[in-house]
């Protein structure tokens, strides 16, 4: 498939060294753009760092260049860009709490359908709220199975071919594990590493919190980590720290770390989480892993440079959602750059804290405008500069500095359509992680997906 592998340029820039691949071009002072895909939740590696050259600065006074639109149902999930395809997935209603659930594959140039793959689905059990159409980010195999991997709301896993859609496995959680489906459903989006897909299970059957199958065949090769709680909703990950691959599971019990190849645990914390609600993916700076909740605030753990073993840094003292002490994630994953961490709270409060000790240095509510419950933005990290979607359906370049918050320019993305569930001035939110790929922009909401331009002029 065209574009499967990271060229030298995009490693270098993907490991933290785009001025380094800015200045590597030969012979011209004008080096070539940087190009790449978004082929997973959060970007390749699932990092929120979009590594892309020639993007702007600003936006026009005009608003977005928006290139295409192509209707879409009800869901959560943002989309997935790679090899000319955008895979985005979508829920419509036959019933109450019972409907159709379908990815399809559509033109990146265009937004033309190429092709649709959809299958029943009952919602039974779950919110009416919050749990409407799929929330897990299609992942994409672009090393060598030319495969796409859907996780439906409600616990069917699809294999699928790129081109085609045909089906080339299935699994189905709650048949074959006895997953007692979340209120909110699965959202964990399935990771590709080597030849392996790892999957959140959630399986009542023994040690089948989490699972790893064979990505081409479906086969089951390893199981991992008892059914003592649900799943939660975080997205597995995969760090380098003290030697060794780690694969970190966060559910609402502990924190974890794995050997991905074979399911063995190298360590666990614990960290009570209340309602499940894990949902920000866990953050990994250098020696640092930080995880952070609504109610109950942020924990750091530190991890050991030789050994595949971590401690307890700092943990929050606080379990309201009101009367917060350093950062209560919700909708946002939170980012760490140097010795600072940035991320948007409780009430969507954008704060600044101290790394090494989660004290607070500074928080404005400019990036949402509205202190609201659960008032929030994806932030996507872009050279020295951020690119945030709040649920307003604004889009957003800033930076973070220990010093403050400095809005560089905002526009018009996308019309909010979401229930939140509470009073909200727009009566309506957009949780959905864009993709950012090819210099461009993909968000979509209940209605439609966009693609707009990002290039600069």
């Amino acid at each position: 498939m065209a574009g499967s592998t990271l060229s030298r340029r995009e490693f270098l820039a993907g490991a933290g060294g785009l001025a380094l691949a800015r200045s590597s071009a030969v012979g011209s002072q004008q080096p070539s753009p940087v190009l790449a895909d978004w082929p997973e939740w959060r970007g390749r590696g699932r990092l929120g760092v979009w590594i892309e050259t020639g993007i702007l600065d600003r936006f026009s006074e005009k608003g977005l260049d928006v290139r295409w639109r192509t209707p879409l149902h009800a869901g959560y999930a943002g989309p997935s860009v790679t090899g000319g395809r955008v895979f985005v997935t979508d829920f419509s209603a036959t019933g109450v709490l019972r409907g159709i659930e379908r990815v399809s594959a559509l033109d990146e140039q265009t937004g033309r359908v190429l092709w649709s793959r959809q299958w029943e689905a009952s919602y039974r059990g779950l919110s009416d709220v919050w749990a409407i159409g799929p929330a897990a980010t299609p992942t994409v195999d672009t090393v060598d199975a030319d495969c796409v991997y859907v996780l439906g709301r409600a616990g069917a896993l699809w294999c699928l071919k790129v081109d085609t859609g045909d089906i080339v496995w299935q699994r189905d959680y709650v048949k074959e594990y006895g997953t007692e489906l979340p209120v909110w459903g699965m959202t964990g989006a399935p990771l590709v590493d080597g030849t392996r897909l790892i999957c959140l299970v959630g399986g009542a059957a023994a040690n089948t919190k989490v699972v790893a199958f064979d990505k081409m065949s479906g086969k089951e090769l390893w199981r991992a980590l008892p059914a003592d709680s649900e799943p939660g909703y975080a997205q597995p990950i995969i760090i380098n720290a003290g030697g060794t691959r780690q694969l970190i599971i966060w559910h609402p019990a502990s924190v974890c770390s794995l050997d991905p190849a074979t399911g063995k645990l190298h360590w666990e914390h614990p960290f009570k989480v209340d309602y499940g609600m894990t949902v920000p993916t866990a953050v990994h700076s250098g020696s640092r892993l930080l995880v952070s909740c609504f109610y109950n605030g942020s924990m750091m753990l530190s991890l050991d440079d030789r050994t595949p073993t971590a401690r307890v840094l700092w943990k929050g003292a606080s379990d309201s959602e009101i009367q917060t002490d350093g950062l209560h994630a919700v909708v946002a994953t939170p980012i760490i750059e140097g010795d600072y961490i940035y991320g948007l709270c409780s009430y969507g409060q954008m704060r600044c804290l101290r790394a090494d000790t989660g004290e607070r240095v500074w928080e404005t509510q400019a990036v949402t405008g509205e202190r609201a419950r659960w008032a929030s933005g994806q932030i996507v990290r872009h050279g020295d500069r951020y690119f945030i979607n709040n649920d307003r359906g604004d889009l957003i370049i800033a930076r973070f500095t220990p010093q403050g918050y400095q809005e560089i320019s905002r526009t018009r993305l996308i019309k909010p359509t979401a229930n939140p569930g509470n009073r909200r001035a727009l009566g309506a939110v957009t949780w959905s992680h864009p993709a950012y790929a090819n210099r461009r922009i993909y968000a979509r909401n209940d209605e439609e997906i966009i693609c707009a331009s990002l290039a600069r002029a």
